[in-house]
């Protein structure tokens, strides 16, 4: 199920993010605030149990986590959303999964992955900036079935069509939020207009 979340401070953001001219810090900042905006109605569907806490006045009745999240950014993009999710839910665990694309195949690989199998029936946030194509979701959403990983919800900030509709085809459970959806994929795989790779644009990478 797709949710494109409307904000006008996330349209901003989005806005500096597409400007080529903007720095790796200064882009790193932005998607870094856009986490922060998009962190709290990605994570609304998170369970909560009732506790008492002592005020300095009197008892009341508080809420608690009944699960922390998991959060497994797609190396290297995810990692600029993590903080803001980290902020967000303070007690979650980090499951990081690395992904690159093989040219020859054109299928996304796996390198690097950590997820332990007692982490299975906790809610899990995938968190990666783009979603084009769907091959790296698809995949990281496949690892996630296979460790057990029942409770999985994805936050992109930019998506294209034939993404969304892979992804609804091939896993109509996921829950995906992202905060627009642009026209098309290039011949190259990039979203248009898009902002380009994020990853590459984080970190300066030419």
């Amino acid at each position: 199920m797709l949710t494109v979340l409307e904000h006008p401070l996330l349209a901003t953001h989005l806005t500096a993010l597409r400007d080529r001219a903007t720095s790796p810090a200064a882009f790193r900042g932005h998607l870094d605030a856009m986490g922060r905006l998009m962190a709290y109605p990605v994570l609304a569907g998170l369970a909560v149990r009732p506790v008492w806490v002592e005020t300095p006045l009197a008892p009341a009745r508080g809420a608690v986590l009944a699960d922390e999240p998991v959060l497994v950014p797609i190396l290297r993009a995810g990692l600029g959303l993590l903080d803001a999710f980290c902020a967000a839910a303070p007690g979650a665990s980090v499951s990081h999964l690395g992904l690159y694309r093989d040219v020859v195949a054109g299928q996304p690989v796996a390198y690097f992955e950590n997820f332990p199998p007692a982490w299975a029936t906790r809610p899990v946030v995938v968190l990666d900036p783009m979603l084009a194509t769907g091959g790296s979701l698809a995949a990281a959403l496949a690892k996630l079935d296979q460790w057990g990983a029942r409770n999985v919800v994805v936050a992109a900030v930019l998506a294209a069509p034939a993404g969304i509709q892979r992804i609804e085809r091939e896993y109509p459970a996921a829950r995906v939020f992202v905060a627009a959806v642009d026209d098309r994929l290039n011949e190259r795989d990039f979203i248009v207009p898009g902002l380009g790779d994020a990853g590459d644009r984080q970190y300066g990478t030419p």
